[in-house]
């Protein structure tokens, strides 16, 4: 997955001919940031900078050197590196919470007879989940009109 990722990542930057990032910081060790330099070689990507964080020890894996490097715990860089790698876990799970939760809504909101995709988006675009629930046919009617309104509220009421 991590080739992938990199792949996606990258070939869309070269498309859109962005500029690469500076420093490219894989999440995890050795096994990460080979696959990483895979991709990235596979892409023809030439010159990046790439760095390897590998959580257990906090150790700093380099390309083309089988031992990784220590940073001193207290070092301003090496907490530098642990909140940019907390922030991308924080990004993601949220980001993962977030789809997990409206792909589960959206399929309960399919169960309803005569609901289909298009409205369960519209509703999902207009509404938070308890918003859905506690709606009067009034306010969903506004979004989906009266008979798709009543169809949804039967359900939660």
């Amino acid at each position: 997955s991590m080739r992938e990722i990199i792949h996606r990542r990258y070939s869309r930057l070269m498309e859109e001919k962005q500029p690469l990032p500076d420093l490219i910081m894989v999440d995890g060790g050795k096994g990460q940031l080979s696959s990483a330099i895979t991709s990235l070689d596979e892409l023809g990507m030439k010159g990046y900078e790439i760095i390897g964080l590998a959580k257990r020890l906090e150790e700093v894996f380099l390309p083309g050197e089988s031992e990784a490097q220590s940073i001193p715990k207290t070092s301003s860089s090496l907490k530098l590196l642990q909140h940019l790698r907390d922030e991308a876990h924080r990004f993601a799970i949220t980001f993962h919470r977030e789809r997990r939760s409206k792909r589960t809504f959206t399929s309960e909101l399919l169960e309803i007879k005569g609901i289909g995709e298009k409205v369960a988006q519209k509703l999902l675009t207009s509404f938070s989940l308890d918003e859905i629930k506690t709606a009067d046919e009034t306010k969903l009617a506004e979004v989906i009109g009266l008979t798709k309104a009543k169809l949804v509220f039967e359900k939660y009421h």
